[in-house]
This record gives structure tokens, C-alpha cells and sequence, in this order.
């Protein structure tokens, strides 16, 4: 069982009349890595910020090994914090860059100080560029120094501030892998940020959703992905149908929803909404890739006519108008069956492939 290493309680944060943070509480144990996830202007980066200290909080409380930190400078935190700009000093070499905190700390032998830079530029795979200046290498070549001068301090944690925002689409992805394995290997805890869901799904042991300012849902990837908590989570995480239904029947383990002229049964034990809690209209979620079409009539399906179809490397993306409703599915190359504009066909979906959710003013999903 991992310890608890970081405790946020209740913590709030102004900015003169606007409430970036509000009452966030979050436990995050040792060794795990968490990420903050969210759309820009959430309250995420404020977080990351006000447990390195560069941010005051009005209320609350932060608690790192079970000692408060609020009141702590930067400096005084053993945390930590990689930015999106690397944030390297240009005038010195790789070596003296990851040097520079153990040097400032004096408490290092330069000897030992040696032996360690070079032990961080293995763990990153930088071996022989102690000697370039930051200007001499590539951006993902950057964010690898930037991460070992990070670590060679030892931190408790390890803040990460969107580092791979500034990379081209490869390389993002390779450094995602990367990040995620240098992480299992040291063993330090990581909280990072990023409003790219992919990223967040490839990388965490659990996924923190914010939204204006609050925490929605906290679970792993596999868990935020499949039972999304509220329309805000369903609607940013992972490519969902997201349609307004009509309960015309409830029963034991379902509710029966009409869309457009179709009615379909629904498991409710996955979804936020209960049997005996579906009464009026609701909110159908239904997750693209786990959507199939046929030509042959399916049990539980819905029929519509093919409007669109996209090709996009190994997916594709068909639209399908159910009764002047637009339906999309995402199917793999393997299953494409030449499907044309104007074709009749009956859309199903995996078991677990849909949710119910309870209606939401769309405008105020996130308080």
C-alpha cells in the first residue's frame, strides 16, 4: 500500500474578484502519476502552481508528508517544476544546467556532483551532450535536460507544467512513452498538466478532471473513459454521441430511450442515471468506437442513412442521419465495408459502449 505523500484541503484561489479555485481537496500517494486534466483557463495550471508556491492560496491547507506547506517559499518545498518552455539557463552547458541546483545547494562535493549529472543523463538518454549548450539541441532533447535537472535534486514530487505542448506530434507522443517509463523507474511522483485527453489517458494512474475551478471526477483512465460522472466528462473525454433522449419505459436493469424513431434499451449500472430515476428526458453517450454498422437488421439498433464518410488512416469516420439526427461511428480499416452516401444501415454498439447521464443545463455543466 503507497503512503499518502500530498494532501489538498479545501484550498482557494483568487485572483481579485475571480474564483479560480474553489474548494479543492485531492489525495495523491507516493509514487503515483497524476494528471491534471481540463480546458484551458480550468484551474489547472493555478494548482501546479500553488503546490510549487510560485501562487499563494486565500483558504485551505496543502500538506506534504503530513506538514503544511502553504506558507513555505519555493525554495523551501521539495517539489519541483518543468515548464513548457524547458526554462534551461542559455549560457551554460547541459552539464552545468543539471548541475546548477546541487551547486546552489552546497551540500554536494563537486566530485559527487559529477557522478550524479552523469547518472541523469543516462536515466534520460542524453549520454555525451554534456558538453553542448541548450541552443545546440531539439526540443524533445531540451525537455529531457530540463527533466533531469529537475530530478537530480531528489524531489518528493515532480511538477510538469504541459511540457510536450511545444513539440510536433511525433516526438509528443515518443516522449509521452518515455515519460511514463522514466517515471516508473525513479519512482517519483508526478502531477501533470495538459488539456490533451489522449495524453492524460496514455500516461496516468489516475486523471484528475477540473472544470471552472472544481474537481469533477478523479479515477483512472480506464475509469474516466468508460463511466464519465456528469455531461462535462463524457462530452470532453473521449469521442462520445452525446444526444438527448426521451425515457419512455423503465425496468430493472434498464431504461428504454426513444432517439428519433428508434427505442433502445440501456444498462443503467453503469450510468449516473437509475431506473427509478429516469423520468422525462436524459442524456444518451454513446462512444464512437465501440459503435458498429450493418446492412442486416440488429437487435437494440438504431437506422439511419449514411451522410458521410471519412477516411483517416487506420479509422473511419462514418456519419450516419438517424431521424435528422447526426450519429457518428469510428471503425478500423480491418472492418470497412465500402459503405456509401445514401446507404441504409442499423447502428449497434458494445454492451458497455453507452451511458446514461442526467440532464444538465449545458451552459452550467461545470459548477
Amino acid at each position: 500500500m503507497k503512503e499518502q505523500l500530498l494532501s489538498l484541503k479545501k484550498v482557494n484561489k483568487f485572483y481579485d474578484e475571480a474564483h479560480i479555485l474553489k474548494d479543492i481537496s485531492l489525495d495523491i500517494k507516493d509514487g503515483e502519476f497524476i494528471t491534471l486534466l481540463g480546458p484551458s483557463g480550468c484551474g489547472k495550471t493555478t494548482l501546479l502552481r500553488c503546490i510549487a508556491g510560485l501562487e499563494s492560496i486565500e483558504s485551505g491547507d496543502i500538506l506534504l508528508n503530513g506538514e503544511s506547506i502553504k506558507d513555505l517559499a519555493p525554495n523551501k518545498r521539495n517539489v519541483n517544476t518543468v515548464f513548457q518552455n524547458y526554462a534551461l539557463f542559455p549560457h551554460l552547458t547541459v552539464f552545468d544546467n543539471i548541475a546548477y541546483g546541487p551547486r546552489i545547494k552546497k551540500v554536494t562535493k563537486e566530485d559527487e556532483i559529477k557522478v550524479k549529472v552523469d547518472e541523469m543523463l543516462e536515466l534520460v538518454k542524453m549520454e555525451g551532450y554534456g558538453d553542448r549548450m541548450p541552443h545546440q539541441l531539439s526540443g524533445g532533447q531540451r525537455q529531457r535536460i530540463a527533466i533531469a535537472r529537475a530530478l537530480i535534486n531528489n524531489p518528493d514530487i515532480l511538477l510538469l507544467d504541459e511540457p510536450l505542448g511545444a513539440l510536433d506530434l511525433k516526438l509528443r507522443k515518443y516522449m509521452q512513452t518515455e515519460l511514463a517509463l522514466l517515471q516508473k523507474q525513479t519512482k517519483t511522483t508526478f502531477i501533470y498538466v495538459t488539456h490533451d485527453q489522449e495524453e492524460a489517458l496514455n500516461m496516468s494512474d489516475r486523471i484528475v478532471i477540473m472544470n471552472e475551478g472544481r474537481i469533477l471526477q478523479v479515477g483512472s483512465p480506464r475509469d474516466v473513459y468508460n463511466n464519465s460522472n456528469s455531461l462535462f466528462v463524457a462530452d470532453f473525454i473521449g469521442d462520445r454521441n452525446i444526444k438527448e433522449v426521451e425515457v419512455v419505459e423503465r425496468k430493472e436493469d434498464f431504461c428504454s430511450v426513444k432517439l428519433g424513431k428508434s427505442i433502445i434499451d440501456i444498462r443503467t449500472d453503469r450510468s449516473m442515471v437509475k431506473p427509478n430515476e429516469c423520468d422525462g428526458k436524459v442524456y444518451l453517450a454513446i462512444h464512437m468506437d465501440k459503435m458498429k454498422i450493418s446492412y442486416d437488421k440488429v437487435d437494440n439498433s438504431l437506422y439511419g442513412e449514411i451522410t458521410f464518410v471519412h477516411y483517416a488512416g487506420s479509422q473511419i469516420r462514418t456519419e450516419v442521419d438517424v431521424d435528422g439526427e447526426k450519429v457518428t461511428v469510428i471503425e478500423y480499416q480491418n472492418d470497412y465495408d465500402n459503405y456509401r452516401i445514401g446507404d441504409k444501415v442499423y447502428i449497434s454498439w458494445e454492451e458497455n459502449g453507452a451511458i446514461l447521464l442526467p440532464k444538465e443545463d449545458i451552459e452550467k455543466r461545470g459548477n
